[in-house]
């Protein structure tokens, strides 16, 4: 019974929880606007969803970085790896900087919202089969 639930809410799940992802992604590049050299991230939304819908995600491991010394800190790999196992992506240039920085804002703002809204969206497809099994298991 618990697993046919789980299959039930799986898509929005697994939809919801990429969207965070991305939106935390597309915030770093927001935020990076004016660092010179930076460049702006992103993913491929619907390859990733349906990698992790179809369990094909792969984790990569993680890379040790080379510590010189024994008092030197242990560090963690950048993250590089992806969401849900899929490749961070750059995002395609349209006006280079001098800087070598490749964040466009308008770009960006428009995938934040864009996002965003989906993210609500999905939401609201929750709620709404939480109250279809709500209203099925109720007497009358």
């Amino acid at each position: 019974m618990v697993a046919k639930l789980d299959d039930y809410l799986r898509f929005n799940e697994t939809a919801l929880n990429l969207r965070a992802q991305r939106q935390q992604l597309l915030a770093s590049n927001i935020a990076n606007a004016d660092t010179p050299n930076y460049k702006a991230r992103d993913i491929d939304f619907a390859k990733t969803l349906q990698g992790a819908m179809d369990g094909k995600t792969t984790k990569v491991p993680p890379v040790e970085l080379a510590r010189t010394s024994a008092g030197h800190i242990a560090g963690k790999p950048a993250g590089d790896s992806g969401i849900g196992g899929s490749p961070l992506l750059y995002r395609t240039v349209t006006q280079g900087s001098v800087d070598g920085n490749t964040v466009d804002m308008d770009v960006e703002r428009n995938q934040f919202t864009d996002n965003a809204v989906r993210y609500e969206a999905g939401v609201t497809a929750v709620n709404g089969q939480i109250k279809t099994l709500l209203a099925a298991i109720q007497p009358g």
